[in-house]
């Protein structure tokens, strides 16, 4: 049985990400894109990050690409999630500097998952939204896929296993459906959705 890699996405706190780590948590993932509710500065993503055991993602909206590798080396993080206009040229540049790379690619039928570096993350699409909606899309979308990707988009405890099993993705990543409130984890859900998605 292969172990599926996990991401809890929008960590705001150090509770919170103690609660990752300790749940067993393959990366830790950190939202920096000013109004989202999850929305955590540089200087104190450096310091959550700082000494984890884990891989830390840095979800950004927008980073030019001559400021990724500087962003990834002030924060210590391991890796960067890049959104919008920017994100495909980030997304080379981070991948050329040997950082981890999530880039995110609507789940729509015929994907192609070649055409960028990195890994990529299937998530819902929304008008105005990045991801973290809570929204489940249509897994038969996905298809037959070889290569590696991670899925995403409204999954929690509750569905992570049926997921994995209808889709066999190679990670899964979760947000919004972990929290008891906007940007706070409910650390008895971060454990349970990590156990059923390692244990399936």
């Amino acid at each position: 049985m292969l172990v599926t890699w996990v991401k809890v996405c929008g960590l705001t706190d150090e509770s919170d990400v103690t609660a990752a780590v300790a749940g067993g948590a393959d990366a830790a993932g950190f939202v920096n894109v000013t109004g989202s509710p999850r929305y955590v500065p540089l200087d104190v993503v450096a310091e959550l990050a700082k000494d984890l055991p884990i891989h830390s993602v840095l979800l950004t909206l927008d980073l030019h690409p001559t400021e990724v590798v500087a962003v990834l080396e002030g924060t210590g993080l391991s890796g960067i999630q890049p959104y919008g206009e920017q994100a495909a040229a980030a997304a080379v540049v981070a991948f050329d500097a040997g950082y981890l790379v999530l880039y995110p690619q609507k789940a729509v039928s015929g994907l192609s998952l070649t055409d960028s570096p990195g890994i990529p993350l299937l998530d819902t699409p929304a008008p105005g939204q990045l991801g973290g909606t809570g929204q489940v899309f249509d897994w038969s979308l996905v298809g037959s896929l070889s290569e590696r990707f991670i899925l995403a988009g409204g999954l929690g405890p509750d569905n992570v296993a049926a997921a994995i099993e209808t889709v066999r993705p190679w990670g899964v990543d979760a947000s919004s459906r972990l929290e008891e409130s906007p940007g706070r984890k409910h650390h008895g859900m971060v454990a349970d959705f990590i156990n059923k998605a390692k244990s399936t």
